[in-house]
């Protein structure tokens, strides 16, 4: 049971995002354009800042309350969602988990006042694998010098700076990388192309590039080597978000879903009163709050600080393939104008969630957390 203050909150962002996000979406998902009129709302409305402490210019708010903001967010409008979930999750979290005062000051106040911070893992030849790392820091005098690319970067464009991994040592056989925050406006830093994706269109999705970058000394992330373990530690909470973003998907599929068919009508009667109609709302409501719960459960985790890798990676899993069950089943509740665009929001919905089941590690890499940290609770139990 979530507490009055939850509830509240959740009050506050469904209008919000129904007053200042919704009227857009549809158009930055046809014009597949940046959502810049968005940026300056979610900031005041502190969205860009959840977990940065008040003395770095924050609005702080616990992770259950954090969750709400990105599925409410996401409910309305997918790419507004993963914007505001890979600023706080990928982004700022980093910074905040592993950076040093100085690193802090610097960062943290201007992503608070919503420019953003991009998160550079994933390379061409290194996906699921991030210990096959490919971009290479080599130490140089005060410093290190970066060549190398990074793909599928959520906000590259409009990024002042990203959280970047890369290899400290020429030896194929040592897997160990290091984190170094790389600034936009650092020589051979540069953005590729704007990916052209089916969804989350309204989001900024590109490569960038990095040409004998250097990068002094004090933007090095904690220690050098200790990137790996930043990283699977800064995703086990960056899953919590994509499985809050894949639940407001699904959440929205079922409200369009729900008021079609008490709209539409055949043979006399809306088609709600058919039981194959009412059977498919019903699945989509009880796999829902399902997710829901799983979500809340691993963001309370988190807040108390208890180990929560296996949660994470079971409420991302759970609730990306609800999402996508969901869009599916509205889609076929809506019929033939459940695949046209522009009317309804299903088929962007469908489109925008399918990156739930990717992203941050897929389905296939949750399945795989998860039994390896089951395998880790029993050798503890014996």
């Amino acid at each position: 049971m979530l507490e009055k203050k939850h509830l509240e909150y959740r009050e506050d962002i469904r209008d919000f995002c129904l007053k200042q996000i919704e009227p857009l979406a549809k158009t930055l998902d046809e014009e597949q354009r940046f959502l810049h009129e968005h940026i300056k709302p979610l900031t005041d409305k502190g969205l860009f800042s959840v977990f940065i402490p008040e003395e770095y210019g924050g609005k702080p708010i616990d992770t259950i309350s954090y969750a709400i903001a990105v599925e409410e967010c996401s409910r309305v409008c997918g790419s507004t969602g993963i914007t505001v979930a890979a600023h706080n999750s990928l982004g700022t979290f980093p910074v905040l988990a592993f950076g040093n005062d100085e690193q802090k000051k610097r960062f943290l106040p201007r992503a608070a006042k919503g420019e953003l911070l991009a998160f550079g893992l994933s390379e061409p030849d290194a996906g699921s694998d991030a210990g096959g790392t490919r971009t290479y820091a080599k130490k140089i005098d005060k410093g290190w010098e970066v060549n190398g690319s990074k793909c599928w970067i959520t906000s590259a464009t409009t990024a002042f700076a990203t959280i970047c991994t890369a290899k400290t040592t020429e030896d194929a056989k040592d897997r160990r990388i290091t984190t170094l925050l790389l600034e936009k406006d650092f020589d051979g830093y540069s953005v590729g192309k704007k990916e052209n994706k089916i969804g989350l269109r309204g989001s900024d999705t590109a490569f960038l590039h990095f040409d004998d970058v250097n990068v002094p000394d004090e933007n090095l992330l904690g220690k050098e080597g200790e990137g790996f373990k930043q990283m699977l530690i800064t995703l086990d909470g960056g899953r919590i978000s994509i499985g809050a973003m894949a639940l407001g998907l699904g959440q929205g599929a079922l409200d369009v879903a729900l008021k079609y068919a008490t709209d539409r009508h055949q043979f006399g009667k809306p088609i709600i009163a058919n039981q194959a109609i009412q059977h498919k709302l019903a699945d989509m409501s009880m796999e829902l709050e399902a997710a829901r719960l799983l979500i809340y459960d691993c963001a309370a985790r988190k807040d108390a600080k208890q180990n929560y890798t296996r949660y994470s990676a079971i409420c991302k899993l759970y609730a990306s393939e609800v999402g996508r069950r969901c869009a599916e089943h509205a889609i076929e509740i809506l019929g033939s104008v459940g695949i046209l665009t522009g009317k309804y929001t299903a088929e962007r919905i469908w489109r925008d969630v399918k990156l739930c089941e990717i992203g941050e590690g897929t389905s296939e890499v949750q399945r795989l957390v998860i039994a390896r940290e089951l395998l880790k609770e029993l050798e503890a139990s014996k």
